[in-house]
């Protein structure tokens, strides 16, 4: 009888992607109340969020068509309903976890955005 296989919690997932993405000067801080991953300047491009992580990947951009457009994925919106969606934020459901390290190098990748 083959042993079942252990399936990894969306935390240790997390920690997982975080992990390969440290020699890029990512580092893991708080963001909303949940861990986020940080660049090298402090500004956050991903982010757990239920058994989820949220990722900035801007509009319009082939990484972001294609992360809405798997199962279950979603805007992100940290408010519960009372606002309206983070503009190119998506959350990409746990069952997806290995596609998180792409999702998140292609957030990591794009310019924080700039405020005036």
């Amino acid at each position: 009888m083959a042993a079942k296989q252990k399936t990894a919690s969306p935390q240790e997932d997390f920690e997982r992607v975080g992990a390969d993405l440290a020699d890029k000067g990512v580092w893991i801080s708080m963001v909303f109340g949940k861990p986020a991953y940080k660049d090298e300047n402090g500004h956050s491009f991903a982010c757990m969020f239920g058994d989820g992580l949220s990722c900035r990947l801007i509009d319009g951009t082939p990484e972001f068509t294609e992360a809405l457009a798997l199962p279950g994925a979603e805007p992100f919106d940290p408010s519960g309903g009372r606002r309206k969606p983070m503009s190119g934020w998506v959350v990409v459901p746990h069952q997806h976890a290995d596609k998180w390290l792409h999702f998140a190098q292609a957030a990591f990748n794009r310019p924080p955005r700039k405020v005036d």
